[in-house]
Order: C-alpha cells, then structure tokens, then sequence
C-alpha cells in the first residue's frame, strides 16, 4: 500500500518533526510538505525519507499559515496513492481531495484554542487585534476542513481531551515513539540539558531564572525556531538575557544530541501543558532523570520521584528539584531505561499499521 503523509512544513528541528519523519520510514512511505530545510532533516538523520514540497510559504506569521492551508487545500495527489496522513496544524486543508485518510492530530492548533489567550496577552494592542482577526476567519475554515477527516489518531491522551473538547471527536492513541537502541548511558556530567524550540508556550525563562539563582550548575539549551514563526521577538529577548551559566547551543545534528543526553546529569523541560513531550523520553533513554512542570503529556511519561521530578512551573520548584537530583542522579537510571523502552520504534510502527487496518 503507497502511504503519504502530508506534514505542515520541515522548517527546524523538533519533535513533531522527528515523529513524523520516523513514521515515514517505517510505513515506507513519501512526506508531502511546504518549506523543507535540508540542513534540518539532515541533522535528525533522515535523508533517506522521500519528501516533496508543494511550494513554499510565506515567511511572515500569519501568511505562513494561511499560505500553507491554501497549498495544502489546492493540492492533488489522490491517484498516486492510497492511504493519506495528515499531521500538523495545516496539513488536514488536504483532507476533502485525499480519501482514505487519517489525521494524526499532534493537537488541534494551540493559537485557536488552549493557548489563545496566551498568544494574545503577549502581542501589542495592533497585533493582538490582527491576531484576532486572523483566527477568527482562519478557525471556522480549518474545522470545516476537519469534517473531511475520515479517523483521528493522537498522540496522547493529553490532546484526545483537546480534540473531544474543541471538535468533539473521538480519537485513538498511539504513543510517539524513539529509537531507543540509539541512546546511551557515559556519565553524569557537569551540566542540565533543555532541548526545546525556542517558543514562548516553552517557557524556557523559567529554566533560565532558575539557574540565575544558582552558579554552581550550569544548563546547555539545544534548539532554534523556523522563518515565519511567532518565536522570533521571544528567541531574541531570550538568548540576550542568559547568565554565564547557561549556554545556547542553538540547532545541532542528532549524533551531538544524543552524546550530550549520555553526558548531562538529566533534563529540565517546562512547556504549557505539552502535548506529549517526546524530549523526556530520549533523556530517559539515555539513563537521566527528567524535571518536567507536572502538566500535559510528561503526567503520561513521567513517573514522579522514580525517572524524575514533577514541579510546579515556579523557579522554586525547579530549583529544589535540581539540588534533589543533583545528591544522586543514579538512582533513578534503571528506572529511566526501562520506562523509555515502552516508546521504543518497533512498537510504535506495529501500533500504528493496525490502526490503520482499523480504517481501511
């Protein structure tokens, strides 16, 4: 059976990114996209995954994504083959042309929804209200595409909530998933790992704050943010205002990920009510333990005070959490590795190939 799987755009390095790309090589199947960063796939090490683009989009928000939904509505490829996934915020506009299909939801999109206030309480009077105006045209348009989705598949059971409460849908759960034969134990070093996008709804000043207030830790932060999105006033702000203490390494391929996972003395991660947060399951891989805000996807992953710590997303918290940690990292190792097995490639592929049956 020829699979494609449609995906918003391949503009950074990120967890959805990685996520869909690892199911394109394990249904053996093509990626239809927009902008496509080479540098990026290359870096995650998927150059062997086929991925066309439809044509690019416009790099300034919200023509981005505007400009994508059209691309993706205005697209054809519905006899070259037979079963279509669609993931990300835009790419279910392809849903009405391409039958059978599924949409494996990574959220219904946070900007329209949970995260709409957040958006706007951020943004000056002019663009707040240009925000508004923007999802109050672009919301209606993108649920009636959703009526075109024939099943919905999620990732956690964090966003089937989302998706029962904002489309009153019903979903299935499939678990994203790593390779986790990949990732390895060296030691635990001198430094805190934060792997993240550089986006607001990360909330990656808290970390910093917290390793303000303490100089004899030090935090490595790996991550960039793509053209076109709202990150790029957040990003600025943020790398301007770092203590020596805490270094950006910015987008880095996944060999040097995973060698800093093997030598850090764990993970700190701090989004809004994540998705899933697939980022707590390579560190875990790796041997070391997890600080995560006690919201979202990390109540599913994270086993508080066995692979990690679940914190309120205060500074304080994070604080105690790390000078708890940092007396004995080791022992929550054994039960890092084994949680982290329960996502492993294999098991996610098998899941996903009988969910699939379910639909055709």
């Amino acid at each position: 059976m020829n699979i494609a799987i449609f995906h918003d755009y391949i503009g950074a390095i990120g967890g959805g990114e990685k996520l869909i790309l690892t199911l394109a090589r394990g249904l053996n199947a093509d990626v239809i996209t927009t902008d496509i960063d080479e540098d990026s796939i290359r870096k995650m090490g998927f150059n062997d995954v086929k991925i066309t683009s439809i044509g690019e989009t416009i790099k300034f928000p919200p023509l981005k994504q505007i400009s994508a939904s059209y691309k993706f509505a205005m697209c054809d490829y519905s006899k070259n083959y037979d079963f279509f996934i669609f993931s990300g915020n835009w790419a279910h506009f392809a849903a009405k042309t391409h039958k059978p299909n599924m949409w494996y939801c990574l959220t219904p999109t946070r900007a329209f929804y949970d995260l709409y206030d957040t958006f706007t309480r951020r943004q000056s009077f002019v663009i707040r209200n240009l925000f508004k105006i923007w999802v109050g045209m672009h919301e209606p348009i993108s649920r009636d595409f959703v009526k075109h989705v024939g099943s919905i598949t999620t990732i956690s059971k964090n966003v089937q909530k989302r998706i029962k409460k904002y489309h009153g849908l019903d979903s299935t759960i499939v678990y994203p998933a790593i390779d986790i034969s990949r990732y390895y134990f060296e030691k635990y070093g001198d430094f805190w790992l934060s792997v993240n996008r550089l986006y607001p709804e990360k909330r990656i000043e808290l970390q910093i704050d917290a390793f303000r207030h303490m100089s004899n830790e030090n935090l490595i932060i790996v991550g960039g943010f793509a053209k076109g999105d709202h990150a790029s006033k957040y990003a600025s702000s943020t790398i301007n205002n770092m203590p020596n203490n805490v270094k950006l390494l910015g987008s880095i391929t996944e060999d040097k990920l995973i060698e800093l996972y093997a030598n850090c003395k764990g993970l700190i991660t701090t989004p809004i009510d994540e998705d899933f947060g697939m980022t707590s399951i390579e560190s875990m891989a790796a041997g070391k333990p997890v600080i995560a805000v006690n919201e979202g996807g990390y109540l599913e992953t994270v086993i508080n005070e066995k692979t990690g710590i679940l914190v309120r997303p205060y500074v304080e918290d994070i604080v105690n959490a790390i000078k708890i940690i940092s007396e004995n990292p080791e022992k929550y190792r054994i039960a890092c590795e084994e949680q982290a097995k329960k996502f492993d490639i294999p098991i996610f592929i098998e899941s996903f190939k009988k969910n699939i049956e379910t639909y055709i």
